[in-house]
């Protein structure tokens, strides 16, 4: 039950993380915080697990951060219902500047946050 507890704390942790980059007044049409929140937590969930890998998070710690917060602060499927949006929209160029620019953007995180942590190692 102790695990099921740290993702849900987890989980709790990172939807008010994003809920709050809702509330950043980004004043254009792009889905920034949407976009922010996959990029920052693609770097996180990097970062975690070369730390993870490399024994410096206990595996209680990685659970509440990579499972729980990781999960509750990335968006994918608020990215997938915006990116068909726009599709619906007949906004075919933003929707593929955003769902390249976010995939690209997601992958680059993983690997800085990965290197990020072999640097602390």
């Amino acid at each position: 039950m102790g695990n099921f507890a740290l993702v849900g704390i987890g989980g709790a942790i990172g939807a008010m993380l994003r809920y709050a980059l809702t509330l950043v007044p980004f004043g254009t049409s792009f889905p920034f915080a949407t976009f922010l929140a996959n990029v920052i937590g693609a770097f996180a969930i990097g970062l975690i697990s070369g730390l993870s890998t490399k024994g410096f998070l206990s595996n209680q710690a990685t659970l509440l951060l990579k499972t729980g917060v990781c999960g509750g602060f990335t968006t994918f499927s608020t990215f997938s219902l915006e990116s068909t949006g726009f599709i619906e929209d007949g906004a075919y160029g933003l929707a593929a500047i955003y769902v390249v620019s976010s995939i690209i953007s997601c992958f680059v995180g993983v690997a800085l946050g990965e290197l990020l942590s072999r640097q602390l190692a």
